[in-house]
């Protein structure tokens, strides 16, 4: 399992257009999100111990941030040829087993993640009410506790948001987001044979 950091892609980058199916069977577009004071885009899978590390506190996180008024909206990029354990049966089973309350979308063919210069899962991006880029990268500097091949623990370290909590605080506050970011690290985003971007 290759895991690598994020791209940090350039502040005051516009969202790239998107229009995906979801978990229950509707088409998501960047469009829909319009209005909203802040869009939290995230890139993660069902299988990748990075995102299981911070799945609860990203569910939680974001049924608080919606009512604030930010948006949430979530891509699983991977190949679902090679990786079954991440194609939409499954994403329908994951999003009810978070319990995430935004969109989970399938990027079957890898253009949005290519689009938003995503490497990793999970790869975070936080859009200002403009829909453009605030805030990239990594959650909170917690990290999953490998104890074996495939096995993870993230009890020692438990994940908190802290990062993107300051950045959607300060968003919502009209401040000024501190410009210097750590980039998030996680498993490669399992890019087709014939579809390697980087």
């Amino acid at each position: 399992m290759a895991t690598i950091t994020s791209n940090m892609l350039a502040l005051g980058h516009k969202a790239a257009n998107f229009s995906l199916p979801d978990t229950q069977g509707n088409i998501v577009s960047l469009a829909d999100f319009e209005g909203s004071k802040g869009l939290v885009v995230a890139f993660i899978c069902n299988h990748c111990p990075y995102v299981i590390h911070i799945a609860p506190q990203l569910a939680k996180l974001a049924q608080e941030y919606q009512m604030k008024g930010i948006a949430f909206v979530a891509i699983n990029s991977n190949d679902t040829e090679q990786y079954p354990e991440d194609n939409m049966a499954h994403m329908i089973e994951e999003k009810l087993k978070r319990r995430y309350p935004f969109p989970y979308l399938l990027d079957e063919s890898q253009e949005v993640a290519k689009s938003y210069a995503a490497a990793c899962t999970p790869d975070l991006y936080l859009f200002d009410g403009q829909q453009k880029l605030v805030y990239r990268g990594q959650f909170d500097d917690s990290r999953p506790t490998r104890i074996s091949s495939g096995n993870y623990d993230s009890s020692k370290h438990q994940a908190t948001g802290s990062d993107l909590i300051l950045a959607m605080d300060t968003l919502l506050d009209e401040g000024q987001i501190d410009a210097n970011q750590t980039p998030s690290m996680g498993c490669n985003i399992k890019w087709r044979d014939d579809n390697q971007p980087y």
